[in-house]
């Protein structure tokens, strides 16, 4: 099975710490943050894995090189030449994730306790163009789902703004959901997402691109009945918590 592993941010909410590494080296309990990852996508049985990189991006291919790729079969997507965000990442990486599978995407400051192969599985099950992990937590901005979980827009609590089409989705009963930085995309999707580059250059989001094709093709949100632990690391005061609340422990 094949997954993205998005390692390119430039971190700057973890200043200094990536003043002299990227982002996906920053450990937690001895170990970078890329390689937790890494081994649960692994162990969920996720063995064709692409890495895209950017800010101080050699250091990525130096540990995994070290580090004999985990034994996995890896892939670099390098976007030092220019940061391409999520959509443009997803994009900039088809000529491995492309064929006739669904692929993973899993950012690299998300460390959870989810079942991926259940997660995967609920894709496969459902056919959707791209099915996004959503959670109710507090924040910002949120996913609008319907009663079956389709994806029907957005919402930005600070600002009013909602995005597709505000006049329909206010008539409409919707559940308002976090998004949880995972997906699993339907490579369907490529046609669409070069289509959507034309019109918005190279460095897109995922997420307007997920609202401007919900009107049109199945999105799917996914949060499983199972209870399971979820953190974003990718800020001072998260890191500190991993180990704690994951029960992340250094055996070396």
């Amino acid at each position: 099975m094949k997954a993205l592993i998005f390692a390119a941010g430039l971190g700057t909410r973890l200043k200094p710490l990536t003043d002299d590494r990227p982002k996906a080296m920053v450990e937690i309990a001895g170990k970078p943050m890329l390689q937790h990852v890494i081994e649960r996508v692994a162990a969920a049985g996720f063995d064709d894995i692409t890495i895209n990189i950017h800010h101080f991006g050699q250091m990525i291919i130096d540990f995994l090189e070290r580090n004999d790729n985990f034994g996995l079969n890896i892939h670099i997507s390098d976007e030092r030449g220019m940061l391409l965000d999520t959509g443009g990442g997803i994009l900039k990486a088809r000529q491995w994730l492309d064929g006739d599978e669904p692929f993973l995407v899993h950012n690299t400051d998300i460390i959870s306790t989810l079942d991926l192969k259940a997660f995967y599985d609920y894709h496969v099950e459902h056919d959707a163009l791209a099915t996004i992990l959503v959670k109710a937590r507090e924040t910002q901005r949120y996913f609008l789902l319907d009663d079956n979980d389709r994806l029907c827009g957005w919402i930005n609590k600070a600002t009013g703004e909602i995005k597709p089409d505000p006049e329909k989705l206010a008539d409409k009963q919707l559940h308002e959901m976090a998004f949880g930085g995972l997906h699993v995309i339907s490579p369907r999707i490529f046609p669409h997402l070069e289509r959507y580059r034309r019109q918005q250059g190279e460095k897109f989001s995922i997420t307007p691109f997920y609202i401007n094709e919900c009107k049109h093709h199945l999105i799917h949100g996914y949060h499983p009945e199972a209870d399971y632990q979820w953190l974003d690391i990718g800020k001072p005061e998260t890191l500190a918590l991993a180990e704690k609340e994951l029960g992340i422990q250094d055996k070396e």
